[in-house]
């Protein structure tokens, strides 16, 4: 974290900097620390990824609802970074936009975990 913290400082110090003299450097270097953290935060998740892995032999749960799981967290992380960045950029109905189409495709990944879950009630009744 305090690596993290140490870059995220010193860019937007660096950024600060520039901003008033070349703006639009500023917005590179914002962007620029932005995918350096987040670069360094998907090295991290393949810890997790395997522990996950561990978990569903564990636990003996379907690896397609783990899966899904997955790429919902995965759509997610990147609809927030991206929509992040544009707003920064100054492109906050382009951010609106990314943030409207994650909501729909998370909403059609989750389909065939609501049908199971609905499957369940049903048989349970």
């Amino acid at each position: 974290m305090i690596k993290i913290a140490a870059l995220a400082v010193s860019g937007v110090m660096l950024a600060l900097t520039l901003k008033q003299t070349k703006p639009e450097y500023s917005i590179v270097i914002g962007m620029a620390v932005c995918i350096c953290i987040f670069i360094y935060v998907m090295s991290k998740l393949q810890v997790v990824l395997g522990y996950l892995k561990q978990l569903e032999t564990a636990i003996h749960v379907d690896s397609v609802y783990l899966d899904i799981i997955l790429k919902m967290l995965g759509i997610t992380y990147i609809t927030q970074f991206a929509s992040d960045i544009c707003k920064d950029a100054g492109y906050s109905a382009v951010a609106n936009q990314i943030e409207l189409f994650a909501k729909v495709s998370v909403l059609f990944l989750s389909f065939p975990v609501l049908t199971t879950l609905v499957k369940t009630i049903g048989e349970a009744l």
